[in-house]
């Protein structure tokens, strides 16, 4: 007991010092700090808002309407022997591939909360559906980072099977669920009516989105305190020596460590010296593993869900490593020049430059389209359902 005690003192005696530290650290750098706040708060702005607000609501409604439920009649024979997940979780997944970080997390979040996946496959889900998105692979990690849509589009195709990889090994986790799965009857498929359905929506995106809006500004300030601090510069410079036997240097230090902490902040940090394959692949590491940010984010997300948060981290360490092993391999199969870009930096300096009209018309049109698809593939599934289910398929309407 007394060693429980110790233990306990001394983690709070460290969180205390931790706190002082940063207390500190913005007494003595105002103005940097102000600036960081300005930063995030412009990439929320610009950024995560218009892309992340609409998906949220989508998230929503595919599933409030019973879509999802339709769908997964449809792709049970799918997501079931390869996954060993339900299909209605194929919206999550969709989703996550689609709409970016957080959106898959919060899909297969609410698929839980309403009965459409049990504990363990919500649990198996969140170890692979949350994905970054592929307009911000393609744009500003491939044209904007290595100037290069070839290396953007290989990105990609490794993010997306190193997902799908992660997938694959995690069917393995609890598996021994399905017999209890399988002795139980089928929930009822509920569906709200759209003026309520809508209106919660909207409610739940928008908390949602300020919540991913705080963590961004508030490691934005982190990171520029560690620099300032010379924390993540020491840390570097231990990995460069570390490492260094491989050829790892105190820049490719600051580079892993910016990423670990943040994505978008670690893929801007992947412009300059360095050759081609090993910055793709630590960009593709990077876009696997998420940052801490977007874990936080996921966490807010789970709150008092109680399922497993170490199933999701160790699916994002797994995906990171996939992926920069995907990567590598692809590099030696198909090599790739570098081409040299001088405007480059100045477009990764402005990646929440983007114009928040813009952005905000593009993921609105994109939203729906996914939407569409989602209604037209249930529309299917209802319609087979009906042939094969009869009269058993029953449907609540609240």
């Amino acid at each position: 007991m007394s060693g429980l005690l110790s233990k306990r003192h001394w983690r709070e005696g460290a969180a205390a010092a931790a706190l002082l530290c940063c207390a500190l650290a913005l007494i003595c750098w105002p103005k940097e700090t102000s600036a960081a706040v300005q930063e995030g708060l412009a990439l929320c702005y610009n950024v995560i808002i218009p892309s992340l607000f609409p998906f949220f609501i989508l998230t929503s409604l595919v599933i409030s309407l019973g879509l999802a439920s339709y769908l997964g009649r449809l792709l049970e024979p799918v997501m079931r022997p390869l996954f060993h997940v339900g299909g209605s979780c194929a919206a999550a997944l969709a989703l996550g591939f689609v709409g970016g970080y957080p959106v898959g997390a919060r899909a297969a979040l609410t698929l839980y909360q309403s009965g459409q996946c049990t504990k363990s496959e919500c649990e198996r889900l969140l170890a692979f559906c949350n994905n970054s998105g592929p307009a911000f692979i393609l744009g500003v990690v491939g044209a904007g980072i290595f100037a290069d849509s070839r290396v953007g589009l290989l990105l990609c195709l490794t993010h997306a099977l190193a997902s799908v990889c992660v997938g694959l090994v995690f069917r393995f986790y609890h598996w021994r669920d399905k017999a209890e799965r399988t002795l139980r009857p089928s929930p009822s498929i509920g569906v709200e009516r759209f003026s309520s359905a809508f209106t919660g929506a909207v409610k739940g995106a928008l908390t949602s989105t300020l919540n991913i809006c705080a963590f961004v500004v508030c490691f934005t300030v982190i990171i520029r305190l560690c620099f300032l601090s010379g924390i993540l510069p020491a840390l570097a410079r231990l990995l460069g020596r570390m490492f260094a036997p491989l050829g790892f240097t105190e820049i490719w230090g600051q580079r892993l460590l910016t990423g670990v902490l943040e994505l978008s902040s670690g893929v801007a940090a992947l412009t300059g010296s360095g050759s081609l394959s090993g910055r793709a692949a630590m960009a593709a590491f990077v876009l696997g593993w998420a940052g801490l940010s977007v874990h936080c984010q996921v966490l807010s997300f789970l709150g008092e869900s109680g399922l497993n948060v170490r199933t999701y981290i160790a699916g994002k360490a797994l995906h990171g490593c996939f992926s920069a092993g995907l990567t590598a391999l692809l590099f030696r199969a198909l090599p790739l020049e570098e081409k040299v870009s001088t405007y480059l930096a100045e477009q990764v300096e402005g990646i929440a430059g983007t114009d928040f009209y813009t952005a905000l018309a593009i993921s609105t049109v994109a939203a729906w389209i996914v939407f569409l698809l989602f209604f037209l593939f249930a529309a299917l599934g209802i319609r087979l359902g009906g042939k094969t289910c009869g009269k058993k398929r029953k449907i609540v309407v609240q």
